[in-house]
């Protein structure tokens, strides 16, 4: 069993608890916010079950606590992670890691020479959906990758530590990441307003890989609640919707037809359409998913899928982004 303290329990905190504490193989030790508050409602449903603290530093000189879970906002991540790896402790930590590329290699560097884990919460990545899209594409069934078009869009939550790339779009490069197997781009475009916030509220971040394209578009001021991914091969596409209830994934036998018999075809590509198909999808969470791939990694002594390692690409692709934004 895994002892573990949860480090903040404001917006995504209580997520994190009750799949904590829903796993039996971790021992939830304690759960540490700074306002009374929101410890208050923690142990309205928790009890005895747990501790419950304002002091970080309890948790950093108990010896028995091998892990901590960091669910606060991103500029205290450095922070907090680099004191729990100092104290010897694996870090799991909310995205994004940290809110620069210098302090997440510092972060990497320290857990790889204290041998600790560290696992970076792309959440996207654990999810059952993005698993059986990995399955379909290593299967070769889609071809050739073109491209990736990815939408995040919905009305608020508008926040000022982050801006909507950094918060929204990140769960769309973790997802392109992870398909492809950690392809890293070549070119980087991005195009974004500041409106109602201190920072970018709308982005469209578009990058060219050496394969394929991928474009990605992350705002709070939409009218409508959008997740959705295209994914175009060369055989077939699919598209998944994650506000659909009933059809998330669809691979469509769709394509071109690139035979070209008569004349007129020097001129125009046939398009060809076949069947739409549903595949069966396995069920599970992807926040458990993700803090038992957490756990299973402490124990085995393996990275992450989603390690500080990952993390960096992504830091480094929304920090050359922001560049462009100013």
């Amino acid at each position: 069993m895994i002892n573990i303290a949860l480090i903040g329990y404001g917006y995504w905190g209580p997520n994190v608890a009750r799949n904590l504490y829903k796993n039996k193989a971790y021992k939830l030790s304690a759960i540490c916010d700074k306002k009374v508050e929101r410890l208050k409602l923690a142990k309205d449903l928790y009890g005895e079950a747990t501790q419950y603290m304002q002091d970080y530093d309890k948790i950093l000189h108990n010896n028995n606590i091998e892990a901590v879970a960091l669910a606060v906002e991103t500029s205290a991540h450095y922070r907090l992670a680099r004191e729990a790896l100092l104290a010897g402790k694996h870090v799991y930590v909310e995205k994004p890691f940290t809110d620069n590329v210098k302090d997440a290699i510092e972060l990497y560097e320290l857990a790889k020479q204290n041998k600790l884990r560290i696992h970076v919460d792309h959440i996207m990545v654990y999810h059952p959906i993005i698993r059986k899209i990995k399955e379909v594409i290593d299967s070769g069934d889609l071809g050739d990758i073109l491209y990736f078009d990815c939408s995040r869009i919905n009305l608020g939550q508008i926040k000022n530590d982050v801006s909507a790339m950094w918060d929204l779009s990140v769960h769309d490069l973790s997802i392109v990441d992870f398909l492809s197997d950690g392809a890293e781009p070549i070119s980087i475009n991005a195009m974004g307003e500041k409106i109602y916030s201190e920072k970018e509220s709308i982005t469209f971040l578009n990058l060219k890989y050496e394969n394929f394209l991928a474009s990605i578009t992350a705002s709070w001021l939409s009218p409508i609640k959008e997740r959705r991914i295209i994914i175009a091969g060369t055989k077939k596409m699919l598209v998944y919707d994650d506000v659909d209830v009933l059809n998330k994934l669809i691979i469509y036998d769709k394509g071109f037809d690139t035979n070209k018999n008569v004349e007129y075809e020097d001129y125009v590509i046939k398009t060809r359409g076949g069947d739409a198909i549903i595949p069966r999808l396995e069920q599970g969470d992807a926040l458990f998913n993700s803090l038992e791939h957490f756990r299973q990694c402490i124990i085995k002594q393996q990275d992450s899928l989603t390690d500080a390692k990952a993390a960096i690409r992504m830091i480094k692709i929304l920090e050359t982004a922001d560049k462009q934004l100013k």
